[in-house]
């Protein structure tokens, strides 16, 4: 399937920092959007005005990065779609970090980027890396949960159910629906309280 989520490689982006929440991540005045499109120059947009340049996703060696690593407790606070959707917006089709807050776990599944973890010690030396050489090659393997830059390897972890979601597919509840729609239409009607009879024939 289209859907099949494996391997993520391109370039890496640190973000060095504990406890970073949603209202960081895209700030409550960003919810008034309709649609979820150009959020992603919204993301982090506080902190990035207040650091006058010197954020990661303001500086030019991260730009085209999509591979971000951070630390612990990543995207916590309220439960708003809006972050992860900034942050793909911006680019980020994975990330790796200490830990990682529930329902912003959720919602990167639910998108299809996988939210891997590690523990500190590595997490500070793929920052570094990256850090140090941002123009290196980074690839994060579902399959083996295996994280690479250079000859470096590292340890990544992710829950078994999630990765097999990954690695399937299955992950885009959609993208279900949508192959499975003959099901769907047969079981809908069925059902008596539905009452979709158009649906069924449609």
């Amino acid at each position: 399937m289209v859907s099949e989520v494996k391997t993520v490689s391109g370039r890496g982006i640190p973000l060095v920092g504990n406890d970073i929440d949603t209202d960081r991540i895209i700030p409550a005045r960003y919810l008034k959007a309709v649609t979820f499109d150009g959020l992603g120059e919204g993301a982090f947009i506080d902190d990035r005005t207040a650091l006058k340049g010197e954020h990661p996703f303001d500086q030019p060696q991260y730009q085209g990065a999509n591979i971000l690593i951070v630390n612990r407790n990543f995207g916590c606070g309220s439960s708003r779609e809006h972050a992860p959707q900034a942050i793909a917006k911006w680019g980020i089709q994975a990330l790796i970090g200490e830990s990682f807050a529930e329902i912003f776990f959720g919602n990167c599944v639910a998108m299809g980027i996988p939210c891997l973890t590690a523990d500190a010690v590595t997490v500070k030396q793929v920052q570094d890396l990256v850090a140090a050489n941002p123009q290196a090659a980074v690839t994060v393997n579902l399959e083996t949960l295996q994280l690479q830059i250079g000859d470096y390897t590292a340890p990544v972890a992710i829950g078994e159910g999630t990765r097999s979601t990954f690695i399937s597919g299955t992950w885009d509840a959609c993208g279900q629906l949508v192959a499975n729609a003959d099901q769907v239409r047969v079981t809908a009607a069925k059902l008596p309280y539905v009452g979709w009879g158009n649906f069924a024939a449609s």
